[in-house]
């Protein structure tokens, strides 16, 4: 016992520090040291067995290594793809099934995740691990991916020509001085202690603290923030709604922006152009817009035109990023807690190129 105590206290120091190999090597020339019964002596002082001792023995016997290496070439477990040769290729049949000719695949309609991949490998006899599993699929040139939106509806066969006629009236209007806007309404926003998507700078650990849950509930207010972008002008106005987004409210947003901003532009205007996409509140069948626009008409004495875009193409529209991404990216990662944030945040937005709220 006190040789093993002797031999533990040589080890102690030297011992974290040294790899899989030269831990061997050492152990081995302690129990050559040490003569009859030494690799016995050694196993119970250092805890590796007999055979990798005797193995170390054989080593210090056999020309070096080169510097670089721990183990000789070959040495080790063998890859996985060498030891189960067809595992790739099942694993790419439940990846992709239809394409790699297994449409009946058990994980057709199931989340491939990782684990879910490595348990019905397993269930196939390829035992594997969930990591190794994503890293077969990294080293096939797989990656975890989203959807990409490329794929583009069917043309409606006078878009171009609409596109054109709005861009002639845009034109016009602004040639002869005529006020000419941008109106859409940004997406609804929850107003109270939610998460505001996006990020800003604060100190470490020191986030914002929200609900951990934003779940639809009609006793939580809503703010349906309606724009008018001014084309001539480069300046935005912003009705924030508190109840439904509807053609009545889009229309008083338009009337707020003429009593307050419009007429004191454009004094002399006798006509407005409006630019809209085809479908809410300002949508081109909703009988109750041209409705309202007709008062609005009446009331200013103002010809009023709307040109409306064709099918799928809204964000063509000045007012979404002209002035809506503007205002998603000052309010990003900030929490929209009550009414008066959201109006401050909105009316504090104004970009390099002189946009004001």
């Amino acid at each position: 016992m006190a040789l093993i105590r002797e031999i533990q206290k040589k080890l102690r120091q030297l011992w974290p520090h040294l790899n899989e190999r030269s831990r061997r090597m050492l152990a081995a020339a302690e129990a050559v040291d040490i003569g009859y019964g030494g690799v016995s002596l050694v196993s119970r002082a250092c805890g590796l067995s007999r055979v990798t001792i005797t193995k170390g023995i054989n080593e210090l016997a056999a020309p070096p290594l080169p510097e670089d290496r721990i183990r000789r070439l070959g040495g080790g477990r063998w890859r996985l793809t060498v030891r189960d040769p067809g595992l790739p290729s099942v694993l790419e049949s439940l990846v992709e099934p239809l394409t790699r000719g297994d449409p009946e695949s058990p994980l057709r309609w199931t989340c491939k995740s990782t684990r879910t991949l490595a348990q019905e490998l397993t269930g196939r006899r390829h035992p594997i691990s969930h990591e190794k599993v994503a890293q077969l699929l990294r080293d096939m040139d797989y990656s975890l991916q989203g959807n990409r939106k490329t794929e583009e509806g069917e043309d409606h066969p006078d878009r171009d020509a609409q596109f054109r006629h709005i861009n002639k009236e845009v034109r016009r209007a602004l040639a002869q001085g005529w006020p000419v806007i941008s109106v859409d309404t940004k997406k609804k926003e929850l107003v109270g202690n939610f998460e505001n998507k996006g990020r800003q700078w604060r100190r470490k650990k020191a986030a914002e603290q929200v609900k951990d849950h934003d779940f639809p509930d009609p006793s939580v207010p809503r703010a349906y923030p309606y724009g008018i972008y001014d084309l001539g002008q480069n300046t935005g106005f912003v009705n924030v709604g508190t109840d439904h987004d509807t053609a009545t409210f889009a229309v008083a947003s338009i009337r707020g922006w003429w009593r307050h901003e419009g007429r004191q532009l454009y004094p002399a205007a006798t006509r407005l152009l409006i630019t809209a996409d085809g479908g809410g509140s300002n949508g081109y069948r909703l009988r109750l817009w041209k409705l309202e626009l007709q008062r609005l008409a009446n009331q200013t004495g103002l010809e009023i035109g709307v040109c409306h875009f064709p099918p799928g193409t809204s964000k063509w529209n000045k007012v979404e990023h002209r002035l809506f991404s503007f205002i998603s990216s000052n309010w990003r990662g900030e929490p929209l807690r009550d009414y008066q944030t959201v109006v401050g945040l909105i009316a504090s937005t104004t970009t390099a190129k002189g946009l004001t709220v």
